[in-house]
């Protein structure tokens, strides 16, 4: 019988999680698995679960903070990562088929299959959706601090901070390549995207070994409606605005310190950022047939 934990972030996404450890309870199979919940008490907490965890899978039971921190845990291990998603984004998730439905998320815990997926590395730190520099990541600490979550007050934080932003130029390194362009932001992608299905990094695989890189180029006010339709229908890469490259190594070098992100985690990052690939980094449980 194989063991499943359950770890569970009380405060991501703002949604009820007693709710969510009642599904749980209620549809694991008992003939199957054994299943037990613990939740995280602090920040970091998740990753010391998932590392001393005594289970066959270790769910993350939150949004893409949560699953950063179970996944470092589980990297180089054979325990396999499960994710149930329940943040503002989910954006890892999204990208390996998961539902956001626990019942159909749980179904795939116990149906799916088992594959190995990549994770990039930012100065050193795991990380397994996008990482960047740029309009996004200034989103992502004002919205770290806003006292409510979801994609409404991100939406409008971004609005509010565009109105007086100014573009940044930056020199790419790219598997030794050097590229310099002013630009919005530049997002590093080991999957497709942000979150809520905004595929900024469109065409990103988490298992070719390969990082995506998506520099998006100075735009005008009345252009974000087409750029915005290009993100929610994986077209991103078909912008004019857009510059598409892919590598294992990538050096971000900009003209001052200041915001960056990590799975939509905020930090401070200097005027030289180091990024790099670690294929097949973790095991991960993703719906039959899913192509990641």
């Amino acid at each position: 019988m194989k063991k499943i934990l359950f770890i569970v972030n009380p405060l991501s996404g703002g949604k009820d999680k007693k709710t969510i450890i009642q599904t749980i309870n209620a549809s694991v199979d008992g003939s199957r698995f054994a299943h037990s919940v613990v939740c995280t008490e602090y920040a970091g907490h998740a990753t010391e679960l998932a590392r001393q965890a005594d289970a066959d899978i270790v769910v993350a039971v939150g949004g893409d903070g949560t699953v950063s921190e179970v996944a470092q845990g589980l990297i180089g291990t054979e325990k396999a990562l499960g994710i149930l998603p329940c943040g503002s984004g989910d954006g890892l998730a999204l990208h390996l088929g998961i539902s956001r439905n626990p019942r159909k998320a749980l179904a795939t815990l116990q149906d799916g299959v088992c594959q190995t997926m990549d994770c990039g590395e930012v100065d050193g730190r795991p990380f397994f959706c996008t990482t960047g520099v740029g309009l996004d990541a200034q989103v992502a600490w004002e919205f770290a601090t806003a006292g409510k979550r979801g994609l409404w007050t991100y939406i409008s934080l971004a609005w509010k901070i565009w109105q007086h932003f100014k573009p940044e130029t930056y020199t790419l390194e790219i598997d030794g390549q050097t590229y310099r362009f002013p630009a919005v932001f530049v997002t590093v992608g080991n999957a497709n995207q942000w979150g809520n299905q905004a595929r900024i990094t469109s065409l990103a695989s988490v298992q070719d070994g390969l990082l995506e890189v998506t520099v998006v180029l100075p735009f005008h006010t009345w252009e974000i409606p087409v750029l915005a339709t290009k993100l929610l229908d994986g077209r991103a890469h078909t912008s004019r605005r857009t510059r598409m490259f892919r590598g294992q190594k990538v050096v971000i070098h900009r003209e001052k310190e200041g915001p960056a992100h990590y799975d939509g985690d905020p930090c401070r990052k200097g005027t030289e950022i180091h990024v790099n690939i670690v294929p097949s980094a973790l095991h991960v449980m993703v719906p039959e047939n899913r192509k990641i």
